[in-house]
């Protein structure tokens, strides 16, 4: 089969795209003919080495998949059926998407909802779940539409992008955050009413703020997290998911304790599957499939390892999808 393998040796990490014998496949009781796998950053940092993503090497990157089961020896799932997988330290610590066959753990998958496409289930990816997961937190926390906007950071990225697809669709009030000064016309298409630049979250700011958002979606950390805390309403829910700016939390309890604010954590890794098959079927239900593909790029196999090198002069928005046999 062809996959992309990254090596370490003393010179450093590399990935490359070979021929791997299937032999070579780890343990598990599903093997899957993969046919999409999506792009994140956690790949780019995995093939780069630029992090330590990778705990065991030879790795096969690639934190998502989607496919047809080919082999299954749990009686739950039967060959033929259609199967998606985000998380679970698959492309870190167990071989991912990246090739053209994948032998899993038969709990790791999902079901694909009928009404997706593996395809469409990729460029909605650990992202898009990961951007579900803070809309299910923000309704469990009883932030409705009328209550005043959501604020999304990271607006461009694929968390923001579908977070502002899926919240706008369910009437809510979109505030969208983003360093790309070509960005608006985008957003404004997704359904975010306001744009709002970076710079004026990413500084330190005060302890407690005026009250703005009802709730937010954010993939910062850092000051911006704590700006974001500082300027929710009463009551209001934030949700953290990503580190993009860092993993300090710089803040006060002044929020927390004067406001009675929420600051809910969001993880997709080792998400229990009953939450998993609830997002799932909320994301096919709340997310605008025609948004979703205006938001979605492809490439091939054969350019991963290319874009991941290239990735910071990237111009891509939105999701990346890999076709493996697509």
């Amino acid at each position: 089969m062809r996959g992309v393998l990254v090596e370490k040796s003393d010179a450093g990490v590399k990935a490359t795209l070979q021929g791997i014998d299937e032999q070579q496949l780890p343990d598990g009781d599903v093997t899957v003919r993969v046919e999409w796998s999506s792009f994140n950053y956690k790949d780019v940092l995995a093939m780069t080495g630029k992090a330590p993503v990778i705990r065991s090497f030879p790795m096969v990157p690639g934190i998502d998949l989607a496919g047809v089961v080919e082999v299954s020896k749990n009686p739950s799932i039967i060959a033929g059926q259609k199967v998606v997988l985000t998380g679970w330290g698959v492309g870190e610590t167990h071989w991912g998407g990246y090739a053209e066959k994948a032998r899993l753990n038969s709990d790791w998958l999902v079901a694909l909802p009928e009404g997706l496409s593996t395809r469409q289930s990729m460029a909605i990816g650990t992202a898009g779940f990961t951007a579900m997961l803070c809309v299910m937190a923000l309704e469990d926390g009883g932030v409705s539409p009328d209550d005043g906007p959501i604020l999304v950071t990271g607006a461009g990225g694929g968390v923001g992008s579908v977070a502002i697809s899926v919240l706008a669709k369910l009437g809510y009030e979109v505030a969208a955050v983003s360093g790309r000064s070509d960005a608006e016309g985008y957003l404004k298409e997704l359904g975010a009413s306001e744009i709002l630049p970076r710079s004026e979250f990413s500084e330190p700011g005060k302890p407690l703020a005026k009250e703005r958002w009802a709730g937010a979606v954010d993939v910062v950390g850092s000051h911006t997290l704590a700006n974001i805390c500082a300027s929710t309403k009463y009551g209001g829910v934030v949700t953290a998911c990503g580190l993009a700016g860092g993993m300090d939390l710089p803040a006060t309890v002044a929020p927390f304790i004067l406001r009675g604010v929420t600051l809910a954590g969001i993880d997709s890794v080792y998400c229990p599957t009953s939450k998993r098959q609830k997002a799932w079927q909320r994301l096919l239900q709340d997310l605008d499939l025609d948004k979703l593909e205006r938001m979605t790029n492809e490439i091939a196999l054969d350019d991963v390892v290319s874009t991941a090198q290239n990735w910071g002069d990237s111009k891509h928005r939105g999701r990346v999808v890999v076709r493996v046999n697509g």
